[in-house]
């Protein structure tokens, strides 16, 4: 396994403490990330520290977004109790609330958009409850289907560079799936445990162009870095205990940004967004390209 990184290189990366940052992506010039709680959208510089902008408040939680192929301003998201559009004035125009109506209350959680222009998104209860989690697929056509039950805390999920090959966590297990995705229905296959988290639950994930997973490991205060074979490569050590989502910024001079969260947390660190240099780039967040 490969050292920690010098703590002294690791770098908060503004003022703002987020209660439950996520959903961290490259989209364009910009870093754009979620307090879900608080239900906003935000987005940092990746060039230079300081404080976030703020792009959309909801009214509902927000788990994680999608930029929309064509649409500067607008996102898919996964959001509140299902999937929405969020539109250039912030409103939202819902295409499904596939939690709504569930026995305990529900909210979506992790969410992104795979090369071939789907968004996945996954959900979760809000006091834990058991197996109660889904991942859905929302089609070009804005369908919403239900592809994974049995899920407690989804997160995730990641894609490789091809489309051809997804993780997905389940937090509260500490386990990560590797599946296989068939890029012209998105249909999954071939489900095989890829790694099983010690010390921390797995959450956010990211695929580095070695086709290395990066993830956030949730009460361990660490990043790690998986390799192809599900094997330890590198960790990072993080000056906070919550560490809960990744993104990989920068072609020339790439950066790992994390995302961590504060609630339950005192110390001055909770809740920040930090970089940290890395030597393997990654790639922008991918588009959903539909409705």
């Amino acid at each position: 396994m490969g050292t920690s990184f010098d703590p002294q290189r690791l770098t908060p990366w503004g003022p703002d403490r987020l209660e439950l940052g996520e959903g961290v992506r490259w989209v364009g010039d910009r870093v754009v990330l979620v307090d879900i709680p608080t239900g906003r959208l935000l987005a940092a510089d990746p060039s230079k520290p300081g404080p976030l902008r703020e792009l959309a408040t909801l009214d509902v939680t927000l788990g994680a977004v999608a930029p929309l192929a064509g649409r500067d301003r607008e996102w898919i998201a996964a959001c509140g109790t299902g999937i929405a559009r969020i539109k250039g004035d912030g409103k939202l125009e819902w295409l499904g609330r596939p939690e709504d109506g569930k026995p305990t209350k529900m909210r979506m959680n992790d969410a992104c958009a795979d090369p071939s222009g789907r968004f996945w998104a996954g959900s979760m209860a809000f006091d834990f409850t058991p197996d109660a989690g889904s991942l859905y697929r929302i089609d070009h056509d804005g369908t919403v289907t239900q592809v994974i039950d049995g899920v407690t805390i989804s997160n995730g999920p990641a894609f490789d560079k091809t489309g051809t090959m997804m993780y997905f966590a389940d937090t509260a297990r500490a386990r990560i799936d590797r599946f296989h995705v068939d890029p012209a229905t998105g249909e999954l296959s071939d489900r095989v445990l890829f790694a099983h988290v010690t010390g921390g639950g797995p959450d956010g994930m990211t695929v580095d162009d070695e086709d290395h997973l990066w993830v956030a490991v949730w009460g361990a205060s660490e990043v790690r870095r998986f390799g192809p074979d599900g094997s330890l490569a590198e960790a990072i050590k993080m000056p906070t205990r919550q560490p809960s989502s990744v993104c990989l910024v920068g072609r020339e001079e790439p950066r790992l940004f994390v995302t961590t969260a504060a609630e339950g947390q005192t110390d001055a660190l909770a809740g920040a967004l930090f970089a940290v240099p890395v030597q393997v780039p990654g790639r922008p967040a991918c588009a959903f390209r539909g409705i």
